[in-house]
Formats: C-alpha cells, structure tokens, sequence
C-alpha cells in the first residue's frame, strides 16, 4: 500500500514538473516572437495579417484583401465563451450601426462547426464569421484566450486591442481608433 501511494506522489511530481516545463518553454518562445497584440500594446501599428480561411456559414473562403480599404472589427470567439456571449450583441449593432463605414470580422476559435454556427444563429450574428483553421490567426495576433477584438484602420494598421469581453465603452473607443486612423 505504501508503494503504491509513493509511486502515485512520484507520478504527482512528475506530471507537476513536465507541465511546468511546457509551460517555460512556451513562455521563451513566445517572447521572442512579436505579435500584433504585444506589438499594439508598445505603441506599433502593425498590418493585419494575410489569410484565406473558411466561412463559418455560406460556404467558401473569406480573403483579408476583401477586406482592406475599410476599417475592420476583428473578434475571436468561441461558442464555449461565455463572455463571448455577453458581447455579440454589441458586436452585432456594432455592425449595423457602422455597415457602411466598417467591417466586422468574427473568427471562431477551436470549436465545433455546429456549436460555431448555432451560436452565430443563436445571437442572430449577420457579419461575416470564418474559422482560423490551425489557430494560424489566433498565434499570429498573439491571443491568450477569448474573446479578444483588434481594431484597423482602412490600410490594415492595427490601431486598438481589446482584451477579453468588449463594453459598450471600448468597443465604441476601439471603432472610433479604426475609423480616426
């Protein structure tokens, strides 16, 4: 009996130890590489990066050159999220409030295409929604969990960060960065 619970305890540590490495070596390697949000966060504007990923619905591909010439709104979400969940309905007037001048962009993160798709249903969510297909997107802009949201200008420039959920007030402040720029 006492061998057994030693070898459990030295299973413990172990397990302890093994995810604090990957945890380290996450950490190093990530603060070599610059992201769009540590990026923002020292006062740069870098660009929106390239993609052409899946719709979440209606099929095909939504390519970010569609998008450049128009201030964007770019959210990462998650139907699991539930602060998600408080701020699509901002996103969504957002939207309306704004189709003329901007573009909203949601991008689903490590989801399931049904749950993805009943949440965009569920919200009533008209603006175009894609999934980042390897997290490409999600690593690339530097996230730590959802939802995020990024503001660029009509050239592509990232101007604004909002981590987690969006208010009233900074998505508001986050849009009028994008469309001041």
């Amino acid at each position: 009996m006492k061998t057994v619970r030693v070898g459990a305890q030295a299973l413990s540590v172990a397990l302890v130890a093994g995810l604090l490495a990957l945890l380290v070596w996450k950490v190093a390697h990530q603060v070599g590489d610059a992201t769009i949000a540590s990026d923002v966060h020292k006062g740069k504007e870098p660009s929106t990066p390239a993609f052409d990923l899946p719709r979440l619905e209606g099929g095909g591909t939504l390519a970010s050159d569609s998008l450049l010439g128009k201030p964007q709104v770019v959210n990462f979400w998650a139907s699991w999220c539930i602060p998600c969940r408080d701020e699509a309905p901002l996103l969504q007037r957002a939207s309306k409030q704004y189709a003329s001048r901007l573009v909203v962009l949601g991008i689903d993160h490590q989801d399931f295409r049904g749950d993805a798709r009943g949440f965009v249903r569920r919200y009533g969510l008209t603006y175009p929604s894609v999934v980042d297909t390897g997290d490409k997107l999600y690593t690339r802009y530097g996230l730590t969990g959802v939802p995020e949201t990024f503001c660029a200008d009509r050239t592509g420039r990232v101007v604004a960060h909002v981590p987690g959920a969006v208010t009233k007030e900074t998505l508001q402040q986050c849009i009028q960065d994008a469309l001041s720029s």
